[in-house]
């Protein structure tokens, strides 16, 4: 019977590992819109790679250890007059198991500073990003608003007269550091853009400055990754990357539809559909 455990416990490994190895051609790894299934942001690779490397220290340390449990049945299984054999244990051992895995966890610590550095330190954020940043986005309670400053202006802590919204629709620039302006006007919220690998907490009271930059067009889903009540599952918007001429374009229209009042197209039409003969208003 302890046989089949030794089996059990070694199959099990193999089938974790085999599982691990077809996750991502069955759509069952990172969400991906990018050929070869990459973030669709250069920081965003920078933490698939942090992720792969301990999942390849936690894959060799969980088969090494099935491995070693599946042995242990399989060789010392109980038999007629054989007796136990008591053991303190061993001290190198001891020392061992302790130094290896606090070696691991310090290398990943300062290996994944820079990362860490990067998207979270002020000081290594993209200057030109950091100074003109593009939006303001405000989490509430069950919505994202978007401030954008007018074409041409850099936006104000201070709301403007002729800065334009959206709610639940955030474009973006392509091929460029961009960086947005986090608020929240009721409870804790969790900005999360899967794709881009960008998650940060919206914190009442506080406004901080959030960077990525997308390395492909499209749209891309916004979600709030922070239970922040009942209608948390419906706080989704989507965030589209599009070209530079085309994001300018985009804020052009977006001021032109949000500041008319109607009497110049009213006008426009009027004029268009006088009799001949008459003046034109």
């Amino acid at each position: 019977m302890r046989k089949a455990w030794s089996l059990f416990f070694l199959a099990a490994a193999v089938v974790a590992v085999a599982a691990c190895w077809a996750a991502p051609g069955m759509h069952w790894w990172f969400p991906q819109k990018s050929p070869g299934g990459h973030a669709v942001s250069p920081l965003g690779n920078q933490i698939d790679d942090l992720f792969y490397l301990i999942l390849v220290i936690t894959s060799v340390t969980f088969i090494g250890t099935q491995a070693m449990l599946a042995f242990v049945l399989w060789k010392y299984e109980a038999a007629p007059g054989r007796r136990s054999a008591f053991t303190h244990g061993s001290h190198s051992l001891e020392v061992i198991w302790s130094v290896v895995p606090a070696g691991i966890m310090l290398f990943i610590a300062l290996y994944q500073m820079d990362v860490w550095a990067r998207y979270r330190i002020q000081s290594r954020f993209d200057p030109y990003a950091f100074e003109h940043p593009i939006a303001e986005v405000t989490a509430r309670q069950f919505e994202w608003r978007i401030r954008y400053p007018a074409p041409g202006k850099t936006l104000q802590a201070k709301p403007q007269p002729d800065d334009l919204y959206t709610v639940n629709d955030f474009h973006i620039p392509l091929g460029r550091p961009v960086m947005f302006q986090l608020r929240s006007d009721d409870v804790l919220h969790s900005f999360f853009l899967p794709h881009h690998r960008v998650k940060q907490d919206a914190v009442p009271g506080m406004t901080i400055p959030v960077w990525f930059e997308s390395t492909q067009t499209g749209e891309f889903e916004l979600v709030c990754a922070e239970l922040c009540g009942w209608g948390h599952y419906k706080m989704r918007g989507q965030i589209t990357a599009q070209r530079e001429e085309e994001f300018q374009e985009y804020l052009k229209k977006l001021s032109q539809s949000q500041f008319d009042d109607g009497v110049l197209a009213a006008n426009a039409a009027g004029a268009q559909q006088a009799p001949a003969g008459e003046e034109k208003p």
